[in-house]
């Protein structure tokens, strides 16, 4: 089993970074490829960006000219840095790790607002 814990969320206004980070733990050493999804009220989880062990990358088109997804295989952590952020980023974003199977973070909330 892998274990997932996300930080940094909160409330940025918009124009505003942030930064979130995720932890592994349990299985961890398995984890193919981890990433960011996420998920607005009313509608469906999406892919923000992903990274596996390999260092390549996958972006969401939408997202891929204000985001970047770093990865420290050592530690098992994945970080997203999110720049110039507009309200319709405000949503749920998960890490999510795939080991043998998906596994997901809890969520933490974005909101961005004035």
């Amino acid at each position: 089993q892998v274990q997932l814990v996300e930080s940094g969320g909160g409330l940025v206004q918009p124009g505003g970074s942030l930064r979130l980070s995720c932890a592994a733990s349990g299985s961890a050493a398995g984890i193919a490829v981890m990433g960011w999804y996420r998920q607005a009220p009313g509608k469906q989880r999406e892919l923000v960006a992903t990274m596996s062990i390999d260092g390549s990358t996958h972006y969401a088109d939408s997202l891929k000219d204000r985001i970047a997804i770093n990865r420290d295989n050592a530690k098992n952590t994945v970080s997203l840095e999110m720049n110039s952020l507009k309200p319709e980023d405000t949503a749920v974003y998960y890490c999510g790790a795939y080991a043998s199977g998906m596994h997901w973070g809890q969520g933490i909330q974005v909101t961005v607002s004035s």
